[in-house]
């Protein structure tokens, strides 16, 4: 994979199914990290939701605050609709960055956005949740920074083990 080195801030998630997609979007992009703050998600993990058990290779940190644990040197980039944000098309993605995300039901706290470097929202109708919403950002920033070769060895070696598919166009 690549040298790029992003990371992952969720905010008092609070749907477990939500954090499993993250996590499973974590390792399909690459991320190194997944941190979150608040309790909610901890009273609902026993509903296992990480079904590539990502979290053996990526760790899924609490933190009592996400500015505490910004890895050093990251540039600090908000994903949420806020007025006067970034779209994402537009947006060139640091080489190491830390992506934080506000809550399914809500949004970023004032006092995140007093220490973050960007704002990005995702152009779109309505708002995805959260786990679509990394997943659309993490490869985002996979295809424009590069870091996996398109091929089909790639596909052999990230496909599910009951896809032995080909296609020949004849």
């Amino acid at each position: 994979m690549s040298d790029f080195k992003a990371t992952i801030g969720l905010i008092n998630p609070k749907s477990p199914t939500n954090v499993g997609g993250v996590l499973r979007a974590a390792g399909c992009y690459d991320a190194k990290q997944v941190f979150f703050t608040g309790s909610r998600y901890l009273n609902a993990k026993k509903f296992h939701t990480d079904t590539k058990n990502v979290v053996e290779r990526i760790p899924l940190i609490g933190a009592d605050n996400l500015q505490n644990v910004k890895p050093e040197g990251a540039t600090v980039v908000i994903i949420e609709l806020i007025e006067g944000a970034t779209p994402l098309p537009d947006f060139k993605h640091p080489e190491n960055a830390f992506y934080v995300f506000g809550p399914e039901d809500g949004s970023i706290p004032k006092d995140v956005l007093k220490w973050c470097d960007e704002v990005v929202y995702v152009p779109t109708i309505g708002c995805m949740n959260l786990a679509a919403t990394c997943n659309v950002v993490l490869y985002d920033r996979l295809a424009k920074l590069g870091g996996v070769e398109s091929s089909d060895s790639t596909i052999i070696s990230s496909r599910d083990t009951n896809n032995k598919m080909k296609w020949d166009k004849a």
